[in-house]
């Protein structure tokens, strides 16, 4: 008996195209020729149009499928084949960069390393870039990476377990921790290559106490029992056989720590384009009986912090994806469907990460504003001018939240600091009377609070 992995959208059957080759066996030259340079790669809004959406924008008295045809010749004539990755049969993944995509990366390369540059000022010192982040990034892509999985644990609920380091209380709650863990080891592993026991040692801290199917953690599957489809079932996709994964993985692991930016090799591929191919490689070989989204984006992370964007380290992708969850599962089919090509893919990420570059931008404005208009205000005071910024950002919460506790912990976290820095952080402050010093009911973890009468005792 087969097991069920459920695509968690509802749309409409999607149509399929014939195989290029097909077409091409099909259509007389001369009922296309003329078509060529009327269709091309992209329509003239620099959408790329998949035949299921294509088929309803042909002019009127084209016909669809040399219309279609011409659209692909098109689109052949600046792909380029992946050889390491092998799809059905003899088929390889293939993609193309149309200028509208082209133009997409290159907003988000100004964004994220040139032009308007968040620097080491806008998110911290220069020696620790996350230690002024009180909302941790980390954990909005943990949060939102377990809840495309299905995890129903609220965000404050999910947030107060990490930051105060809480046992988790059920499967939702233990793939959000799973998943901050996931993410920090990506970020530690950013400088070694791509192996098979990297990719088993993510999934096993990925599906940790959080696994389904009966699949174990940190293994590969060793059957065919698992296949995805969606709630109609007008669609469904098999895995490759389980066979040929080890054979995959390790030609994806030989793709992924190939260089592909030498300036003399005729083989570049754009870094972020590499990590989304990554990304989608994972979800097509399914090596896990469970676990292989949440693997997936973990290497996506891999990959493009491999490649030096460490902005990314502060970017939640998935919190887009789950907005329009829809649209990514449709980029899949649409990959799988029309000679295995990852450009329908290729928009849909591209145009998830340029919204969340652009989240990013926003939260660090905002962050920027609102501790201007705090260090304006808290300037009148004689106390504050002998503090850091760490203490600063620790005294603008407290001001906020009168009675609000504190622990080394989750300053630790917030900051991105050791613990030894945030104890530091608190003792100084509660030397300096702005914070009380109290014991937690275990006795053990120090809580730090935070007095009503803090404006006063900041003399202001």
């Amino acid at each position: 008996m087969r097991l069920i992995v459920l695509i968690i959208f509802s749309m409409a059957r999607i149509r399929q195209p014939k195989p290029f080759k097909q077409l091409l066996e099909e259509i007389k030259y001369e009922n296309f020729i003329h078509l060529l340079g009327k269709y091309g790669a992209t329509d003239t809004q620099g959408r790329y149009l998949h035949w299921n959406e294509f088929k309803w924008r042909v002019e009127k008295g084209d016909d669809e499928s040399a219309a279609w045809l011409a659209t692909k010749i098109s689109r052949k004539a600046m792909t380029k084949n992946l050889q390491l990755l092998q799809a059905e049969g003899d088929m390889q993944f293939s993609y193309c960069v149309p200028d509208s995509l082209f133009a997409q990366l290159h907003t988000i390369d100004k964004m994220t390393g040139g032009g308007r540059e968040i620097s080491d000022e806008d998110l911290a010192s220069s020696n620790e870039k996350n230690r002024y982040l009180i909302k941790s990034l980390m954990l909005e892509e943990a949060i939102t990476s377990s809840q495309l999985e299905g995890a129903s644990t609220t965000r404050e609920v999910a947030k107060e377990m990490l930051e105060k380091s809480l046992a988790p209380k059920d499967k939702s709650q233990q793939m959000i921790l799973n998943n901050y863990r996931l993410m920090k080891k990506a970020v530690e592993k950013k400088d070694e290559q791509l192996s098979i026991e990297l990719i088993l040692e993510l999934h096993e801290i990925a599906t940790h106490d959080a696994i389904d199917n009966q699949a174990i953690s940190g293994q590969l599957r060793t059957d065919n029992k698992v296949f995805v489809t969606d709630f109609q079932g007008d669609y469904t996709f098999y895995p490759p056989d389980w066979t040929t994964i080890e054979s995959r993985l390790q030609s994806l692991c030989d793709f992924a720590n190939s260089e592909h930016g030498q300036i003399d090799r005729n083989n570049f591929i754009h870094p972020i384009v590499k990590a989304i191919i990554l990304h989608f490689m994972i979800a097509y070989i399914h090596p896990f009986g469970d676990g292989n989204g949440r693997t997936a984006r973990a290497i996506f992370y891999w990959s493009i912090l491999r490649s030096n964007y460490w902005l990314f380290e502060y970017i939640s992708i998935s919190k887009f994806i789950q907005e329009k969850r829809s649209d990514y599962d449709k980029a899949f089919i649409y990959t799988e469907t029309d000679d295995f090509d990852l450009t329908y893919f290729l928009y849909n990420q591209v145009d998830t990460i340029a919204k969340a570059v652009k989240s990013l931008y926003e939260y660090i404005d905002r962050k920027k504003r609102d501790f201007y208009e705090f260090m304006t205000w808290i300037d009148q005071s004689p106390v504050a001018k002998t503090l850091m910024r760490g203490q600063l950002e620790i005294l603008k919460e407290a001001l906020k939240s009168p009675g609000k506790e504190f622990t080394s912990r989750q300053v630790a976290i917030d900051f991105g600091v050791t613990e030894n820095t945030a104890r530091s952080y608190l003792k100084t402050l509660v030397d300096k009377d702005l914070l009380i010093l109290a014991q937690s009911k275990q006795g053990k973890t120090r809580i730090y609070i935070a007095p009503a009468n803090l404006k006063s005792r900041l003399k202001l």
